[in-house]
């Protein structure tokens, strides 16, 4: 036999033995900005099978580069870029991308998800993942054309919004249609909880992944993709896909979910008692029905959008037509931010979320974070823990959306105070001690837009959650506040471990979370979607067993920067201070009953009582990628 037909021989057994026939391309794309060099890395069917694909790649990957990296933001850090197996295929809401890095706002273990359309393209030009190391000489972005991949220089973008740069390499390249994945001037300058931006105003928001982009001198990551997604079954896919349409589609809120998608929660949240409300001081917002869903249906709303394969179109097109904000035009808010840069800061003028939402996805910045901080500060200045020559002569008051908005500049671009401020949480403490009770976080990231005093499960899912004080991992206020009224500690712990495997396995899969969260869509459809893509069988069980697996590996890598049971509480004003008003008035978290539910936690995930996994359990993540 010639050594050609002998190679097309082990080709052969090897696809043949192949337990996946679709799903994948079984390889990732490999760049170190340093060099410039770029290869294919490919990836085996154990890996895929295992580690699924988004969150789990990266986290995987990870992992294997930890020994090598020196801190977050130096060049020795590595950014992976994962869709995952459903991304880019005919089913719902399947469009999403995690990026995955050691988090320069924590320290530790970082991700975060991103909708539209970039992984989709990504996953046409023939990649599972990107995974890029190193630091380009000048600023610069790379360049995916199917198999056509390079660092292309473009000093030229330096200082340029996230949406203007795009708008500029698509007018080099005369192809609107490319998919750019890109960070402004807050990523630049390395504020620590830059996003990354696409499709206008999908955005990779949590844990600083557009500082690491901009630490490596990555402007963008442009995608151009013409290549078949890899289907084991495509009839299958289809008759899976067409019945759950029609189920989406007869769920009672499904037309309501287009008409407002996620600003519908404002009322809800409100109504609960638990809307973030200057600084968490209060959990009930008197100007709510001012900044609410039916507002921005009734008086800016102009279109709808949606991301890849998305019956729930959720995105809002909004126009301001008149005010000091006229012609601000956005795609957006969300809930978060609607709420971070409204309720929270005494917002009320729907008008002026529009512009911060507009601003942020411009500058770069996530709205959560760059949200909670402000509110701090305009705390400490209400309360007079700081003066106006503290914050630069900003006249900082709940309400005030121009200082507000002038903050959020000076953040980005590190200007004065929001020098301080672009370092997070932890910089804040450290240079006014006394604001320390005033700043909600997490492991230095700040809380998400849900009141937890209400409900203590809420309050062990941000102190718990692997990232820090992040609503996405486990988001159980709606659940407790309507069927928990009897729960004991032990229905509470479940809650939270069940929410913290079943939300990474859809980012492990590469779908939104939306539909199951919001219209109860049955978690039990992703098996045969799963089925139907890669031909392997399995069980929602044998999914989800993968996913707590990586919550453990997650768990085992910031354990190794020091992570432990003493940072795993739920920010401190939970502890001590009360809701103002409202259904929940007088409410706060009992740090003794706390303790003892963490303790359960620890328990049932098989932790010990100091939060660190078993020795074994790290073992099992030694094996190879390929």
């Amino acid at each position: 036999m010639s050594k050609k037909a002998s190679k097309r021989s082990s080709a052969t057994r090897k696809s043949a033995s192949r337990k996946l026939k679709g799903g994948y391309h079984f390889k990732l794309l490999a760049v170190d900005l340093t060099t410039g060099r770029v290869k294919q890395q490919p990836i085996g069917e154990d890996f895929a099978l295992k580690y699924i694909g988004g969150r789990g790649f990266g986290a995987k990957l990870l992992y294997d580069h930890l020994d090598q990296i020196k801190e977050p933001l130096d060049p020795s850090n590595v950014i992976i870029i994962a869709p995952g197996p459903l991304t880019g295929a005919f089913l719902p809401a399947s469009t999403k991308t995690s990026f995955v890095s050691l988090s320069p706002l924590t320290g530790i273990y970082g991700d975060s998800s991103m909708g539209g359309n970039w992984g989709v393209e990504l996953r046409q030009a023939g990649y599972d993942g990107v995974v890029i190391t190193g630091r380009a000489k000048e600023l610069s972005y790379l360049w995916i054309d199917d198999d056509d991949v390079r660092v292309v220089p473009a000093p030229r973008l330096a200082g340029k919004g996230s949406l203007e740069a795009a708008g500029m390499i698509k007018g080099d390249l005369g192809d609107d249609d490319v998919k750019i994945a890109t960070i402004g001037p807050a990523g630049e300058n390395l504020v620590r909880f830059a996003s990354v931006n696409c499709d206008w105003s999908r955005n990779s928001g949590r844990a600083g992944m557009g500082a690491v982009m901009g630490s490596k001198n990555l402007k963008a990551i442009v995608v151009r993709g013409s290549k078949d997604i890899p289907v084991a079954d495509i009839e299958r896919l289809r008759r899976a896909t067409e019945a759950s349409l029609v189920e989406l589609a007869s769920h009672h809120l499904f037309k309501f979910w287009q008409e407002q998608g996620l600003m519908s929660v404002i009322d809800y949240v409100n109504s609960a008692g638990v809307l973030p409300t200057r600084n968490f001081s209060d959990g009930v917002f008197a100007g709510a029905e001012r900044i609410n869903g039916f507002v921005m249906e009734q008086q800016y709303k102009i279109g709808d959008a949606a991301c890849f394969a998305c019956p729930m179109s959720c995105s809002n097109i909004c126009l301001v037509k008149d005010g000091r904000y006229r012609g601000t035009v956005t795609e957006g808010p969300e809930y978060e931010t609607a709420c971070m840069y409204g309720s929270n800061l005494g917002v009320d003028d729907f008008s002026a979320i529009l512009r911060a939402n507009q601003l942020c996805d411009e500058l770069g910045i996530d709205t959560i974070s760059s949200g909670s901080l402000i509110g701090a500060m305009i705390e400490a200045c209400e309360s007079e823990l700081l003066t106006a020559e503290d914050v630069d002569g900003l006249r900082l008051a709940w309400g005030n959306h121009e200082a507000i908005l002038a903050l959020a500049a000076k953040i980005a671009h590190r200007e004065g105070i929001g020098d301080t401020l672009a370092n997070g949480s932890r910089a804040v403490i450290e240079r006014w001690p006394q604001l320390e009770p005033l700043v909600l976080q997490v492991k230095g990231m700040e809380q998400s837009a849900y009141d937890g005093r209400a409900t203590l499960s809420m309050a062990l899912a941000y102190g718990t959650c692997d990232i820090g004080a992040s609503h996405n991992r486990a988001w159980t206020v709606a659940k407790e506040l309507e069927l928990g009224a009897t729960w004991g500690l032990e229905e509470k712990a479940d809650i939270v471990i069940y929410h913290q495997t079943v939300r990474p396995l859809f980012d492990m899969l590469g779908v939104c979370r939306l539909p199951w969260i919001e219209l109860g869509f049955d978690e039990s459809h992703y098996p045969e979607y799963y089925a139907a893509i890669t031909g392997a069988e399995t069980t929602l069980e044998e999914l989800l067993a993968k996913s707590r697996a990586i919550y453990d590996l997650t768990r085992i890598i910031s354990c190794g920067k020091g992570i432990s049971r003493k940072d795993d509480y739920a920010p401190r004003r939970l502890f001590e201070l009360p809701i103002q008003s409202g259904p929940w008035a007088g409410r706060k978290i009992d740090r003794a009953e706390y303790d003892a539910l963490l303790d359960l936690y620890y328990d049932k995930r098989g932790w010990d009582r100091d939060g660190i996994p078993p020795a074994e359990v790290a073992a099992q993540f030694k094996d190879a990628v390929a």
